[in-house]
């Protein structure tokens, strides 16, 4: 069994690679993301790249692809050596600028990512002020699901000084980045 479950999951990279096919690309990125949520997999996805793939994907025009591949890696990064992987490929960025997107379960994904990659090396990265600034936002959303994560983050994985700092910010500027709609 567990030759055919490599066996498989090379055929689904393989058909993400080699479709042209929008829809068939979704479909097999969606199952690659259920894939990542079992442990059993983890080794057989960092063998055939899957975290480049799904960290490649964030960059994409087609919501849907981002969605799933921020869903992966969401998946991905309780494992300690996938959230290494994650960290060392200058994955924060990218998980980031997820924060922007219309789309709220690619929003919920991103910032439940972010908690997971915090590491006392990543924390100055995954708690910049722009993310601070972004959650306090969020906490003022009018999705109970993403208030509650975002005021999660906020308490759990920032410091007072950090959310007062981003609070006087945002006394003083524009903030850019929209809230997703539902």
């Amino acid at each position: 069994m567990e030759l055919g479950r490599l066996e498989y999951l090379q055929a689904l990279v393989t058909e993400f690679q080699v479709t042209d096919s929008p829809e068939a690309k979704e479909q097999v990125l969606a199952n690659l993301a259920n894939f990542a949520y079992d442990p059993k997999n983890y080794e057989y996805l960092r063998q055939l790249q899957v975290l480049d793939l799904f960290l490649d994907m964030l960059t994409e025009d087609n919501e849907t692809l981002v969605e799933f591949a921020i869903g992966g890696l969401c998946n991905l990064c309780l494992d300690t050596t996938n959230k290494d992987y994650i960290l060392e490929a200058n994955g924060v960025e990218p998980i980031i600028n997820c924060l922007s997107s219309s789309n709220e379960e690619t929003v919920m994904s991103a910032v439940t990512t972010l908690m997971y990659l915090t590491t006392p090396q990543s924390r100055q990265q995954t708690t910049a002020l722009p993310v601070v600034e972004c959650m306090l936002r969020f906490s003022l959303s009018a999705s109970r699901r993403l208030s509650n994560l975002a005021t999660l983050f906020l308490e759990d994985y920032c410091t007072p000084q950090q959310v007062e700092e981003a609070r006087n910010l945002s006394k003083h500027t524009a903030v850019g980045i929209p809230l997703p709609k539902d």
